[in-house]
């Protein structure tokens, strides 16, 4: 960078991309001829020359000040060309020329001419401004030459929705104050005087640093120095206006309110890139951290479970005999102990190794990192090996201790199977023969001898079974005589004994079977009588006890046919109890033969008929009861039936009053539907139509009062339907305040639209045509309409919508998420309306927003942009800046930037 300070200084800066950049040079145009063309007559008015002045220095002076210097009078200062070269580098970030040091005219005729060409390079026409002018201190072209450059760096490159420059700069200003009260931008210089436009701007960005409703539009002075202050004092952006002057001066100066308004532009534009650049460096620099992390982690469990393998392995690998079972069981015991307790973590252990590596693998991958190589010896590999061996040592271990046990174990064994299977064969045959020998049949029923024979099947099945069981006792008795046991003589005996005792209970259990089954031939032919009994007697009892049941039961009917259909039913029943007399007689001889039998062949029936509670007895009362009840029944059925014709009456009375109120109603609802649909006349003429239909409907309320006299009749004779009409008392009046609410809804739909009409200057024509597109679209005629049919209105009215468009006009139309838009919400809205990868050269880009464009940055400057422990971990991690342009405490952000890539090691 070349020096353009006199000899006596230094200074030296990095090329910065706080202008524009050097793009976009040809498309100036039209545009620049015509700002070109600028009324330079309107600079002998004093107080315009006044206000650029000053806006054009403190312009100059915020971009000079990255240069470390500055101006104080425009028009003297930049005679030499000296700052206004450097003004252009640093707006521009390009270098130009190298200036002449002389201090002769000739020389700064030269530098000038160097600015003008370069502002010449990028498009621009200077139209009658020369280097001599400038060099002379010509304050007009001076402040031209200014202006130009101030369009052409600072206003040109500003684009909004298709729209560059002054218009794009005016649209942004419009977009973003449209929400505020009491601001309308609609130019450069009357709309800015009651400063409300500036604080909108601060408010709309910054809403903490002003408190926009406190602000009056008639104190203009206030507002202007509240918004220049808070600029100024947050915003880093200087006062170039002062307030007095633009409140005192008809119309201010365009140019002056454009400059200082595009300064908010870029200051808002560029707090949006350097808290985008911070983001991108926390997200580059937490994954250098998880992955440094993991790394650490990954060698110190390696460490650790290798050096578990290695102290595990010769434990494993001895295979010296003990002298006893207990002994070689508590070797099986601790290696049990070892295979639930300290082996479980250490397969965790190995399993979240794995995991680990492949997931720090992937992790590398997927941002751009090289892949991680383990140090020597604890390789994923290496841990497999060792594993394997392991395993391996475990598997020839637990075979030897398994065959060591077996061996000591066998004729212990052997003796302990023959004593435990003798011992449960023994308990199981205990009183067994007592059982069988017991004569318990002799006194049993027949139901009694078919349960003795059914336990006697059940013994001989569970006899059988254990017919293995005395084989497996002899068997093994063999073989201990067979390997020479101690004790034999005792095991021999001890198995004699358990067979001769067999050999008994299948001699008893033979003898019982056929005992039971003689005496149980003896009771069946009583038993048959008895069974017969039960099942005519059970149904014969349960048809008395629902016909007692029916005949007492309270009958609750409320038309005349169902009181007919209770009588019809009631003399069909009467003609059924002659057969039933018939039936009962029969049963009872049933009864007599059973006793007979009995009697004549001693025996002795213990208790009752097993199969039936129902005794002759019970039979006989429960047919005299029925006998009384069926004249109680005839008199109740008579009386009820007198009842039904009453009510009758007061039905088809309600029915014929309802019959009209009813359709009366609906006809007045859909009649007021149609006039807040229908388009006829002005709002206030369909206002007043609705009134009247709400008077006539007032005048109607007569009829429904007499209609709830005879409900109320109705209710007092318990009457709950009504064949002859489809309408209840209930419907009627849900119907009539429904009627009322809709008419007074739509009185004040009508008028709230004549209120939106007023207030927002909308004429009649808008508001059919309003109501023509929405009837249109609202298919189900309902006065309000889905998301999707609210989507096709906006359509054809010539929204283009994204998604994220519609979701944001819905938050608006349907605030309360109820799914449907209405008629007056769309007025209200039409009356209103009219991800990013990381590299290093992005992460690079980043940092330098975040260093103010400079080729190195420092630790106060991360510290102020970054959280504090990624901004200590860039600080601790960056190398010092050695360029050209270098101060003390200067930090290399290039090279640290490549390193978080893998370019180099960090």
């Amino acid at each position: 960078m070349v020096d353009y300070h006199a000899a006596n200084q230094s200074y030296q800066y990095g090329p910065s991309s706080a202008g524009n950049g050097a793009g976009g040079g040809g498309s100036m145009g039209d545009y620049m001829a015509q700002e070109d063309d600028w009324d330079r007559d309107l600079l002998l008015d004093p107080a315009w020359e006044k206000q650029q002045r000053k806006t054009f220095t403190a312009w100059c002076n915020s971009h000079l000040r990255k240069a470390g210097t500055q101006i104080e009078n425009i028009d003297e200062d930049f005679r030499d060309g000296l700052k206004l070269m450097l003004l252009l580098e640093v707006i521009s970030g390009e270098r130009l020329p190298k200036p002449e040091r002389g201090k002769m005219r000739v020389h700064k005729i030269n530098n000038v001419n160097k600015a003008l060409d370069f502002i010449a390079s990028k498009g621009v026409k200077l139209v009658s401004i020369g280097a001599e002018e400038i060099v002379d201190g010509n304050a007009k072209m001076t402040l031209g030459m200014i202006w130009t450059i101030i369009l052409r760096f600072a206003i040109q490159d500003i684009s909004v929705e298709e729209t560059s420059a002054k218009e794009g700069l005016l649209l942004w200003c419009q977009r973003k104050t449209a929400p505020y009260k009491n601001v309308n931008v609609q130019n450069f210089h009357i709309s800015w005087k009651d400063g409300l436009a500036f604080n909108a701007l601060i408010h709309r960005h910054r809403p903490e640093l002003i408190e926009y409703d406190k602000l009056r539009k008639d104190d203009p002075v206030t507002n202007l120095n509240n918004a220049f202050e808070v600029a100024e004092k947050y915003l880093d952006i200087p006062k170039m206006l002062d307030a007095e002057d633009i409140v005192n001066t008809a119309r201010p100066d365009e140019k002056a309110i454009m400059t200082y308004v595009s300064s908010f532009y870029h200051a808002f534009s560029g707090a949006q890139k350097a808290e985008t650049a911070a983001n991108r460096i926390c997200k580059v620099l937490a994954v250098n951290q998880e992955n440094e992390h993991l790394m650490e982690d990954y060698e110190r469990l390696a460490s650790d479970l290798l050096e578990w393998i290695r102290r595990t392995i010769p434990w494993l690998e001895d295979r010296v005999p003990q002298k006893t079972i207990q002994e070689m069981q508590q070797k099986l015991e601790d290696f049990r102990d070892y295979r639930r307790v300290h082996k479980p973590p250490k397969v965790q252990e190995k399993c979240q190794l794995e995991i680990n590596f492949n997931t720090l693998q992937t992790k590398l991958r997927l941002s751009n990192r090289p892949a991680f190589m383990p140090s020597e010896g604890r390789m994923v590999s290496d841990i497999h090996n060792g594993w394997q061996h392991l395993e391996q040592a475990e598997k020839g271990y637990e075979e030897w201790l398994l065959n060591e046990i077996r061996r000591l174990e066998r004729l212990d064994h052997l003796a302990e199977k023959f004593r435990q299977k003798a011992s449960i064969h023994e308990a199981w045959t205990d009183g067994k023969e007592a059982m069988l020998k017991h004569r318990d049949y002799e006194t049993a029923t027949l139901s009694d001898i078919k349960a003795l024979i059914r336990k006697h099947e059940a013994f001989e099945s569970d006899l059988a079974a254990h017919q293995d069981r005395v084989e497996q006792i002899a068997a093994i008795a063999q073989e201990l005589n067979e390997l020479d046991y101690y004790d034999s003589h005792n095991v021999n005996t001890r198995c004699q004994k358990i067979c001769d005792q067999w050999d008994a209970l299948g001699s008893l259990t033979h003898s019982r079977r056929e005992a039971l089954e003689k005496t149980e031939k003896q009771l069946e032919t009583i038993d048959q009588l008895h069974l017969e009994y039960a099942k005519r007697a059970a149904p014969f009892n349960n048809w008395m006890e629902s016909a007692m049941e029916d005949l007492q039961d309270m009958f609750i009917v409320h038309t005349i046919e169902e009181i007919e259909g209770l009588i019809s039913a009631h003399d069909q029943f009467k003609s059924t109890l002659p057969d039933a007399d018939k039936e009962r007689e029969a049963i009872l001889a049933i009864h007599g033969e059973a006793q007979r039998i009995a009697e004549s062949n001693h025996i002795k029936l213990l208790g009752s008929n097993p199969y039936t509670t129902v005794t002759p007895q019970i039979i006989n009362s429960k047919w005299e009861k029925v006998q009384q009840l069926v004249p109680k029944r005839d008199d109740a059925l008579l009386e009820e039936q007198t009842k039904q014709q009453s009510n009758e009456h007061l039905r088809r009375q309600f029915a014929s009053q309802a019959n009209v109120m009813g359709p009366w109603i609906q006809t007045k609802m859909e009649e007021i539907g149609r006039i807040s649909i229908e388009m006829n006349g002005t709002l206030e003429d369909q206002l007043s139509h609705l009134k009247q239909y709400e008077r006539s409907i007032v005048d109607y309320k007569p009829n429904q009062d007499l209609l709830e006299q005879q409900h109320q009749l109705i209710q007092e004779a318990l009457i709950f339907d009504n064949k002859h009409t489809n309408y209840t008392m209930e419907h009627l009046r849900v119907g009539w305040e429904q009627l009322l609410t809709t008419i007074a809804r739509t009185i004040n739909e009508v008028e709230n639209q004549i209120l939106t009409r007023d207030a927002k200057g909308i004429s009649q024509e808008q508001m059919q045509e309003f109501r023509a597109s929405f009837n249109h679209f609202d298919k189900k005629q309902t006065g309000s309409m889905d998301a999707d049919d609210f989507r096709a209105l906006l359509i054809s009215t010539g929204y283009s919508l994204g998604d994220a468009e519609f979701n944001r006009i819905m938050s608006v139309v349907d605030p309360n998420h109820s799914g449907l838009v209405t008629f007056q919400a769309f007025i209200d809205f039409m009356s209103r309306e009219t991800t990013d990868t990381d590299t290093a050269d992005q992460v690079i880009a980043s940092f330098k927003v975040l260093a103010g464009d400079k080729n190195f940055i420092t630790a106060e400057e991360l510290r102020r942009e970054l959280p504090p422990d990624q901004a200590e971990y860039c600080i601790a991690r960056m190398a010092p800046y050695q360029g050209p342009d270098a101060m003390p405490g200067a930090l290399d952000y290039k090279s640290f930037s490549t390193a978080l890539y893998g370019e180099s090691d960090l």
